[in-house]
């Protein structure tokens, strides 16, 4: 059955328009117009991905639930999800300020580990096209290491694109891992891939897109807003921190953090990934040994 077939199918409604749009290096997306008015978004998923667009429903949900201002989940299935359109605005710092304030307080909202699933999903989690673990763990630098850091790490020597210098590079962070975290905070709902191109400047705001939401630290999802940033991204961490002030060091553990979004990016894409990652984590074992 063709994507326009499947979504009047589930929607009730025929479908009088259906025009492939950008939508990312993974999914089909289309701009989606019905013969009632509507005007919608939908992703297909690429064949073998599971229920990789069930589970991003789910955690858009999770994410609204915890105040988040996300695109409305109209209807779905484990490979197909159709949500609200959404019409482009633009940055400025109030809107910045104002997500800063909107994601500290997603983050206080919580979940109930650390690798937390959003509720009702079952069965592994994606980033990108890379599969993700919902652990459940009460220690976060266990976590962290075990889960955010060994599993790409590992791909991305087996795909070559990771050295062996910079894999015992990254390996001796995860042996000092528990000195490196910084105080213990309670699991933050994060929305786990939380890079510019994941933050839509809608006309009243800014609005989380494609979420590999899990519960974490909240330093990961700012660690990623810096690493690939935003418009206006001082303004976003001002508004943050007028919500939730940062603990002392925050800045210096941010390069622990980047450890995972770069390794899922060394084992997908290659190129200087990896070599960004052994950076950042030799920086941290020389802070350590100052």
């Amino acid at each position: 059955m063709s994507p326009a077939a499947r979504i009047a199918a589930l929607l009730g409604s025929p479908v009088t328009r259906l025009r492939a749009v950008s939508g990312g290096e993974i999914c089909r997306a289309y701009a989606v117009e019905l013969a009632d008015g509507r005007r919608l978004f939908a992703k297909q998923a690429p064949p073998g991905a599971g229920a990789m667009m069930a589970v991003e429903a789910a955690g858009l949900a999770w994410l609204a639930d915890g105040g988040a201002s996300v695109p409305q989940v109209v209807a779905g299935e484990d490979d197909l999800l159709v949500l609200s359109w959404m019409d482009g605005g633009r940055a400025d710092p109030e809107a910045a300020h104002g997500f800063g304030q909107a994601l500290a307080l997603l983050h206080r909202s919580g979940a109930k580990s650390f690798g937390a699933a959003p509720p009702g999903v079952r069965g592994p989690g994606w980033i990108g096209s890379a599969g993700m673990s919902f652990a459940d763990d009460g220690d976060w630098p266990a976590f962290f290491a075990e889960h955010r850091i060994w599993p790409y790490l590992r791909a991305a020597r087996a795909a070559g694109h990771v050295t062996t210098a910079e894999y015992d590079s990254i390996a001796r962070v995860c042996d000092c891992i528990a000195q490196l975290a910084g105080p213990a905070v309670p699991p933050a709902r994060l929305h786990g891939d939380l890079w510019h191109g994941n933050l839509l400047w809608a006309s009243h705001g800014a609005v989380l897109i494609d979420p590999a939401a899990h519960g974490g630290h909240p330093e990961s999802d700012l660690a990623m807003l810096t690493l690939f940033p935003p418009d206006w991204v001082r303004e976003i961490l001002a508004g943050y921190r007028s919500v939730s002030p940062l603990p002392d060091g925050w800045a210096g553990r941010i390069a622990l953090h980047r450890l995972f979004p770069l390794l899922v990016h060394a084992e997908l894409f290659g190129g200087t990934y990896g070599a960004a990652a052994a950076t950042q984590a030799r920086s941290l074992v020389a802070g350590r040994g100052r």
